[in-house]
């Protein structure tokens, strides 16, 4: 079994994670594009084309399916990457976890990038299945790039200014960029208000990989014997995990030997 994974940069790891934990057996294939990223700023033209080339690097490797293991570029292009890939590739995209979020009742607020925030898809994922659940949607400038670069002073400076414009009575957080289930811990400590019930935090990663198993049939096998093929594609050129990587958990997860119950 391979799975391959794309994203603008090192987001993709908590997904590669959640599949390494499912399955430990699976090849995996991460594809990410340091030479464009970040992709919020782009525009919608723009973050296709790159997230198309990006893929067509992981699809040159032959995997079984794909995750589109970014926010971003699952918000703008998937559709174009569905017809581009599809039915040979089953696509999976990453869409904020609106939906479990408001199940609640909240008061939710979504964290994400400048271009995921208040695109017409999170607005309609927000009608959809938040109705009558208070939300409010969070911009989080340059918290993506700091995440990636591993940049400890960048990620406090971003996080705070996030924390400062998310209401106090907030009960749950909607992580919305996938670079941000990193941090979790991090966004958890800084928007946690004294006396209030403990934050609720939703991510996307254990989703999304137990949808791509479902899509190509595969069951989930935790205790399967540990495959250590791991290939990098960064913008298309074979390379090692960076250490900005390794600087993470998730990262360090791929490249470990050993039982998973070592791992975690």
């Amino acid at each position: 079994m391979k799975i391959a994974l794309m994203d603008s940069g090192i987001g993709l790891l908590p997904a590669a994670a959640a599949v390494r934990r499912l399955r430990p057996d699976a090849e995996l294939v991460l594809s990410w594009d340091p030479d464009g990223m970040p992709w919020g700023p782009r525009t919608p033209e723009d973050i296709t084309e790159r997230a198309i080339a990006v893929a067509e690097a992981a699809a040159a490797h032959r995997p079984d399916v794909l995750i589109v293991a970014c926010n971003t570029a699952s918000v703008h292009s998937l559709p174009q990457m569905r017809a581009r890939f599809e039915p040979q590739l089953p696509i999976i995209g990453t869409v904020p976890a609106i939906k479990p979020a408001a199940a609640g009742g909240g008061p939710v607020a979504i964290w994400a990038t400048p271009a995921t925030t208040g695109s017409a898809y999170q607005r309609d994922l927000i009608d959809r299945f938040a109705d009558g659940v208070t939300v409010t949607e969070v911009p989080c400038p340059g918290l993506a790039d700091a995440v990636h670069h591993a940049d400890e002073a960048a990620v406090s400076v971003a996080v705070a200014a996030a924390a400062a414009r998310t209401p106090d009575d907030v009960t749950t957080v909607v992580m919305g960029c996938t670079n941000y289930e990193l941090v979790a811990d991090r966004i958890r400590a800084a928007v946690q208000r004294p006396g209030r019930p403990p934050l609720i935090l939703h991510g996307s990663a254990g989703a999304v990989a137990a949808q791509a198993l479902r899509r190509i049939g595969a069951e989930p096998q935790p205790d399967a014997p540990a495959e250590t093929a791991l290939t990098v594609l960064l913008s298309g050129r074979e390379a090692e995990l960076p250490d900005t990587a390794l600087s993470y958990a998730e990262g360090r997860l791929l490249t470990a030997v050993g039982p998973l119950a070592d791992r975690r």
